[in-house]
């Protein structure tokens, strides 16, 4: 298929890019949230003695990586490929191409590499006796890939978007930090008073930190129901996104 052919030319146009001129190579997809996970288990732990409510509950370094390389495949995607068509205006003009693959190449790459970083924080967790069930591995691979559903009908409403209204990718960086903290990444669900426990069932991202959690470290997790209305929620931003984008798609030239 040509446009599938594309995509991965695309794909591995990104990767290159973002490895070009470096030492290491794609070494440093493990390398950097090994790093990462050090940093933050230095500030949270160490400065902040941040805690995870529960008498039974897990240390708050596991707790919190296997929540934030999730949120952070959702927010560099999004961040990535807002300006995906923007930045290929060039190209556009001069070859007559699907634009929808400069989006998903963008997605695909950015939950590739951490989706990298993601599995070695597993390991990494594990190695260091953190009781990550490994057997969960493929439930929590089925839930990314539900992500990246979710993330890609995202990322082409805001790429479709940001033809016409250029503000966005300026203020996207403060929209994800609200996001973040509107999700429980670095909080659970008990932290926050009971009245405003709810409003989380609003936030699309709410059922990953949750459910990665639940699977791997055994703590509460969502119901099968919230499961089901996490992929029909999945499924309809996609449609929404996509027919979005496509609806916009012939007027992008006349702007670019």
């Amino acid at each position: 298929m040509p446009a599938l052919r594309l995509a991965l030319h695309f794909i591995r146009r990104d990767l290159r890019n973002r490895y070009l001129g470096s030492f290491s190579g794609g070494l440093w997809a493990l390398v950097q949230p090994l790093v990462q996970l050090a940093v933050y288990g230095f500030v949270f732990v160490y400065v902040f003695k941040a805690k995870v409510p529960g008498a039974d509950a897990p240390g708050y370094l596991p707790f919190l990586a296997l929540a934030l390389w999730p949120w952070n495949a959702f927010a560099e995607s999004l961040t990535r490929a807002t300006t995906a068509i923007e930045e290929n205006a060039a190209l556009i003009r001069k070859v007559a191409m699907p634009c929808e693959v400069l989006v998903f190449a963008c997605v695909s790459a950015s939950f590739l590499i951490q989706g990298v970083g993601f599995l070695a924080i597993i390991v990494a967790l594990r190695l260091f006796g953190v009781p990550i069930d490994l057997f969960a591995l493929p439930l929590v691979a089925v839930d990314y890939l539900l992500l990246f559903v979710l993330t890609l009908g995202f990322a082409f409403l805001f790429a479709a978007i940001q033809v016409f209204v250029r503000d966005l990718s300026a203020a996207l960086p403060q929209l994800l930090m609200l996001w973040m903290f509107a999700s429980p990444v670095f909080y659970a669900r008990e932290s926050l008073p009971e009245s405003i426990r709810p409003l989380l069932a609003f936030n699309p991202f709410t059922h990953y930190p949750e459910f990665f959690r639940g699977v791997l470290l055994h703590t509460p997790a969502p119901a099968l129901a919230s499961d089901a209305i996490a992929l029909l929620g999945a499924m309809l931003v996609l449609v929404v996104g996509w027919a979005i984008f496509r609806r916009l798609n012939p007027h992008f030239e006349d702007f670019l």
